[in-house]
């Protein structure tokens, strides 16, 4: 697993605050609410990470999180403990029931192949209730891809964390694009180290999300957000 989601899972509040979700989070509430026949009250979010995204959703559903990674979960826990966290693949988990919406932030960038895409959106679908909805919002889809670096971070007391992030594509034939990562991290004792992780994320044309979600059983369109980055809005059909 990734440094960032197993060793360096508690550094994350101070990778990633929940505060910088709200702009999206507000975005996403919605678009589901919107795609939904009937208003939504359950939310099942794959990928949920350290809970940021849900942090400001759960003011409008009863949220079921689910992650792949323990530490990630834990992360979580403190920040939302009145939402139901599961450990779990987004490609593979089953729970059992059914929920109004489905959503997928940018999690669904560590599917790197169609076949684990499909599969994630198999997942949303089993778990979605006829007439309700699921979202997915990629980082890139191919015809929107380009090259960047980004840096960030932030301050607990003397603790700290600081990352400059590097987006390329090595290969524009496959279907993946690499992350780097360098990490600055400060101890509380004032000492420092750097670590270094490499995300490799999926990339996939706007015609292969949509081919895979009708595929699946999903009426889907796409949405562009305020940052003109595509959302795909999955409809699940009432009648089967």
């Amino acid at each position: 697993m990734l440094k960032l989601y197993s060793e360096l899972a508690a550094w994350w509040p101070l990778f990633s605050a929940p505060a910088e979700y709200k702009e999206e989070a507000d975005c996403f509430q919605p678009l589901l609410f919107e795609a939904c026949e009937t208003p939504p009250r359950t939310l099942l979010e794959l990928g949920s990470g350290g809970g940021n995204n849900a942090s400001h959703l759960k003011a409008h559903f009863q949220m079921t999180l689910v992650d792949l990674s323990p530490g990630m979960l834990a992360v979580s826990r403190a920040l939302n403990p009145e939402c139901e966290h599961c450990e779990g693949d987004m490609r593979t988990i089953r729970l059992g029931r059914l929920f109004d919406a489905v959503f997928i932030h940018d999690a669904i960038m560590y599917m790197t192949s169609k076949p684990d895409l499909r599969r994630a959106m198999e997942t949303a679908f089993v778990h979605c209730r006829p007439g309700g909805v699921a979202l997915f919002a990629p980082d890139h889809v191919r015809e929107t891809f380009t090259p960047s670096t980004d840096h960030g971070g932030h301050d607990d007391g003397p603790r700290g964390l600081r990352y400059l992030e590097w987006t390329h594509d090595p290969d524009p034939t496959d279907t993946t694009y690499v992350v780097d990562y360098a990490y600055l991290l400060r101890e509380t004792n004032g000492s420092a180290r750097v670590e270094h992780d490499r995300h490799i994320e999926g990339l996939f044309g706007r015609d292969e999300w949509l081919q895979l979600l009708r595929e699946v059983g999903f009426q889907p369109k796409i949405v562009a957000d305020p940052w003109r980055q595509d959302v795909f809005v999955a409809m699940k059909p009432s009648i089967q």
